[in-house]
């Protein structure tokens, strides 16, 4: 999820021109459709910097219930992450696992609980703690493990204007077109739009993530940006007037995941 120059609205913004340039709004529209609903569950942790060594053979610890969860069919993707842009508010690391039903989600954190991995000496240690549920239905990714990649998060905030379809529009016309291309030429290994399927926070705000196979591909997709901006710089009015900028945040970790 990479933090990038200037802003993820930037990168959508101009990605969203190229498609735009390159094939007609409505062909792409049709072409992109809604899938089932996949349902991801994130865990996020402030762990003293002493423990950050215990963390990870927590979650080491965690993989063997997860591999047997998603060769079952109960999850279809887990993984941990470790945040590289500290904040005051935000977290250190989180665990997250994803399932095409609630119901799957649920079971693994029933496991865990059952297990009392959710008590583990190095959680227990945790200055802060809280949990998020999202559904999508605009993803996709490339099976397999990924080693240490690069994951970017990108939390948007609608207008209170904006229409009941402008995250499927913005999805459709110009997110998935731009990440569907990057994940073809092995860029990113795994994209997708989140809401809060459990409201936490405000209704109205949505996630872009996406996965970085390595941190050259940051800087891949951070050319694109600047050759699809120099080709078509009056792109992104349309997401621009959907979104409001102030409630804008960018997050970038280390993943360690494997995708079924």
């Amino acid at each position: 999820m990479n933090r990038r120059r200037g802003t993820i609205l930037a990168v959508v913004s101009v990605l969203g021109m190229a498609a735009a340039s390159a094939t007609p709004a409505g062909a792409q529209t049709s072409d992109v459709k809604e899938k089932p609903p996949m349902y991801s569950y994130i865990s996020n942790w402030d762990i003293p910097r002493a423990q950050w060594a215990d963390m990870a053979k927590a979650d080491e610890a965690d993989r063997a219930t997860l591999e047997k969860d998603l060769a079952s069919g109960t999850i279809v993707g887990f993984g941990s992450d470790v945040n590289l842009i500290h904040s005051p508010d935000g977290e250190t690391h989180d665990q997250w696992w994803s399932a095409m039903s609630m119901a799957g989600v649920i079971t693994v954190l029933e496991q865990f609980y059952k297990d009392g991995n959710s008590t583990s000496p190095v959680l227990s240690s945790a200055t802060k703690h809280w949990d998020e549920l999202f559904v999508s239905r605009y993803y996709n990714w490339h099976s397999g493990p990924i080693k240490n990649g690069y994951t970017h998060v990108g939390l948007y905030k609608l207008k209170p204007d904006a229409s009941d379809d402008a995250v499927e529009t913005i999805s459709k016309t110009l997110v998935v077109p731009l990440l569907e291309k990057q994940l073809a030429a092995g860029t990113i290994a795994e994209y997708e739009i989140d809401i809060q399927a459990i409201h936490t926070n405000s209704p109205g705000s949505f996630l872009i993530v996406y996965v970085a196979t390595n941190a050259e591909g940051l800087d891949k997709v951070s050319a694109a940006v600047e050759e699809a901006l120099k080709a078509n710089p009056l792109g992104g009015a349309a997401f621009s007037s959907m979104t409001d900028q102030s409630g804008h945040r960018d997050e970038l970790v280390r993943t360690n995941a494997t995708y079924k």
